[in-house]
């Protein structure tokens, strides 16, 4: 996968959070947006992996967490859902961390809670971006 192959993802993924976000606009649970997002994926073809839990390789031992991400479209972008009035910076704390344990290189913070999903929307990447071929 190059950076641009990634990207384009990525902006893939944000026009479905758009079209589910115009359908049911800012107010409902997280787990709804979660639902429809992922449905609306689907639909266009993308494979989606849901509540992934994330395992932690401390001390040479695979441990099982709690952690579980919300979605992970074609096994490259992980994509987390709020659905707040404002994001916390714990929120945005464990994404980085997602990233490097899953070793994907690109995430995507959606908060449904807002009157633009492309102002509230947060784009992370990390090391394994910064190495991919253009």
């Amino acid at each position: 996968m190059t950076k641009k192959q990634v990207t384009d993802l990525s902006y893939r993924i944000t026009g479905c959070a758009i079209k589910v976000h115009r359908a049911l606009g800012p107010g409902l649970l997280e787990s709804v947006y979660l639902k429809c997002l992922e449905f609306e994926l689907r639909k266009n073809g993308f494979s989606v992996e849901k509540q992934i839990a994330v395992t932690i390789v401390y001390d040479e031992i695979i441990l099982d967490s709690e952690l579980r991400l919300d979605l992970l479209v074609d096994d490259c972008v992980v994509v987390e859902l709020k659905a707040l009035e404002n994001t916390l910076p714990v929120h945005e704390a464990q994404i980085p961390t997602y990233m490097k344990l899953l070793q994907k290189p690109q995430e995507l913070l959606i908060n449904f809670f807002t009157d633009n999903i492309t102002k509230s929307l947060k784009p992370f990447v990390n090391e394994y971006f910064k190495t991919l071929p253009g």
